[in-house]
């Protein structure tokens, strides 16, 4: 692992631009704020967006007017907050623990395809760089993935 200061928002906007194209049907809408820099791996960092984005494409496949959110809260600890935000299935709190579990699922194969490691591979990732994850949804009214990483 490499750890250097990782342009966030640039990455971020570079898998934006890949995952429109790969889908430009859907008219997704994407809002990253600019300035969003982190001490990590570029290579893992990549990897912990393509997973959160991917799967805020997914769960928002039954809407119309997509809007994907990157942005960050305060600085505290030396650690900075990141978070990815859609309008989309969302989840229901009660199952909330098992997001981040390998292969556990809160949607059936006929809603949403996957096989349950995305997050549970952003967690690892996150956590390698002393970071940690939490998730709030809400059925029906999307979701937003918190993670945490040194800035």
């Amino acid at each position: 692992m490499q750890r250097r200061p990782v342009n966030l928002s640039a990455l971020a906007h570079t898998i934006a631009v890949e995952m429109t194209a790969a889908q430009p049907q859907r008219g997704l809408q994407w809002r990253i704020d600019d300035g969003l820099w982190a001490v990590a791996d570029n290579g893992l960092m990549r990897i912990v967006l393509e997973n959160l984005f991917g799967n805020a494409c997914e769960y928002t496949v039954n809407r119309e007017d997509v809007v994907i959110e990157f942005t960050a809260a305060l600085i505290q600890g030396g650690m900075r907050e990141f978070f990815v935000r859609d309008n989309g299935a969302g989840f229901n709190m009660a199952y909330v623990d098992s997001l981040f579990k390998p292969f556990k699922r809160l949607h059936t194969d006929k809603e949403f395809s996957g096989n349950g490691i995305g997050l549970a591979t952003v967690k690892r990732i996150v956590e390698r760089h002393g970071g940690s994850v939490r998730a709030q949804g809400e059925v029906g009214h999307g979701a937003t993935i918190y993670f945490t990483l040194p800035v």
